[in-house]
């Protein structure tokens, strides 16, 4: 079975969607049975054996200990727990996939004003929505996540077979907040007319010599040589037989709230050239990983490796995937309809139909360089 089950519950770690459904369930042990102080540093340990950069991970622990030896989290559980080591570790080098995620029956509600109605979780995204025609021509999609969902890849490939003859392609990215690649392994091989890689992706050696890299036995990976210290596989995309799209305009859509997997096709789209990015810059959430438990109901994602633009070595984390055109998020659909020659009163209307009902803006403040 390919392992693309990691990447994703890794990279919806930073979307902050739960985790739970992609993880075996952890028992929820009573506060009196697991210590803050034995969580912390049993993800000090993960963190300085597997974190993507060593030296880096070495900071994290050190300040993990650091924080133990205080007795900084010795009366904490919970969401507190995890917002404390959150802080902690963010403070030694900002990671947009670093978070310690509490076990949901220790997790304490938040203030509210009397009287108020007791918060929610918010329900799970639609993976896809507003498939189809846009206008004459223009196929529109909007994807939320790329989950390990043989349903929704089969509905992927479904949108683009029945619309390979396209002049345009838009894809609405900007509510996207991470999964994995099966979607986009069905998708980019109707829009390139030869072998074309699309981005770098390398995991720390030490996790992928012990079958831990979540991109291993991915059929779109090519096996490269890299940096000393990682394996490096870089993303193709092998056109299939039908040459319709090859020709076919293609738009990305991308705001703030665009994540990891969205920015990986965000970069990979920009990268080869196959698409033009109109919006925000996306989130800068580049790492991948995978979910570990911790006990007690406790878990953490632990990044391993980074994706990143095969000719500069660059990747997004902090700063986000710059779009070709830089707009309003909100603005961004009336924007390419223009382009496609849409009268502007009715790219608007369009437009406005089709707004994402999700919040289009970053969740974490960029990290001061």
């Amino acid at each position: 079975m390919i392992r693309s089950a990691h990447i994703l519950s890794a990279l919806l770690v930073a979307a902050g969607t739960a985790m739970a459904p992609m993880m075996a369930a952890s028992p929820v042990l009573a506060a009196d049975e697991v210590s803050g102080n034995a969580i912390a540093e049993k993800y000090a340990v993960l963190l300085e054996r597997d974190y993507v950069y060593p030296e880096t991970g070495k900071r994290y622990a050190a300040a993990i200990r650091a924080a133990i030896a205080t007795g900084r989290y010795t009366s904490l559980t919970g969401d507190a727990l995890g917002q404390a080591v959150d802080q902690d570790v963010n403070a030694v080098s900002p990671d947009g996939h670093l978070r310690l995620r509490a076990p949901e029956a220790a997790m304490a509600p938040a203030a509210a004003a009397p009287g108020a109605a007791p918060p929610v979780g918010r329900p799970p995204k639609v993976p896809v929505e507003q498939a189809g025609w846009i206008a004459p021509g223009i196929a529109f999609v909007r994807f939320n996540v790329f989950p390990q969902d043989a349903a929704v890849t089969a509905a992927a490939a479904k949108f683009m077979a029945e619309h390979a003859d396209a002049r345009a392609i838009i894809f609405d990215i900007r509510t996207h907040n991470g999964g994995g690649l099966d979607q986009m392994d069905v998708i980019f091989p109707w829009l390139f007319a030869r072998p074309t890689r699309l981005v770098t992706m390398a995991t720390r050696a030490s996790v992928d010599a012990r079958g831990g890299s979540p991109i291993d036995g991915l059929p779109s990976m090519r096996m490269v040589k890299g940096d000393a210290g990682m394996v490096t596989r870089e993303h193709w995309a092998t056109p299939n037989a039908d040459t319709r799209l090859r020709d076919a305009k293609v738009y990305v859509l991308t705001s703030g709230a665009s994540a990891s997997a969205a920015e990986h096709f965000a970069l990979a789209m920009k990268h080869s050239g196959r698409a033009t990015l109109v919006g925000a810059p996306t989130a800068g959430a580049n790492h991948f990983g995978t979910g570990e438990d911790l006990g007690g109901g406790y878990s953490a994602f632990i990044p391993v490796g980074r994706t990143y633009d095969p000719t500069t070595g660059k990747d997004w984390e902090g700063d986000g995937v710059a779009p070709d055109i830089a707009v309003a998020p909100a603005d961004a659909l009336t924007h390419v309809l223009t382009r496609l020659a849409a009268e502007p009163g009715e790219a608007k209307r369009l437009s406005d139909l089709h707004m994402p009902k999700a919040p289009m803006e970053r969740r974490r403040p960029r990290p001061v360089r």
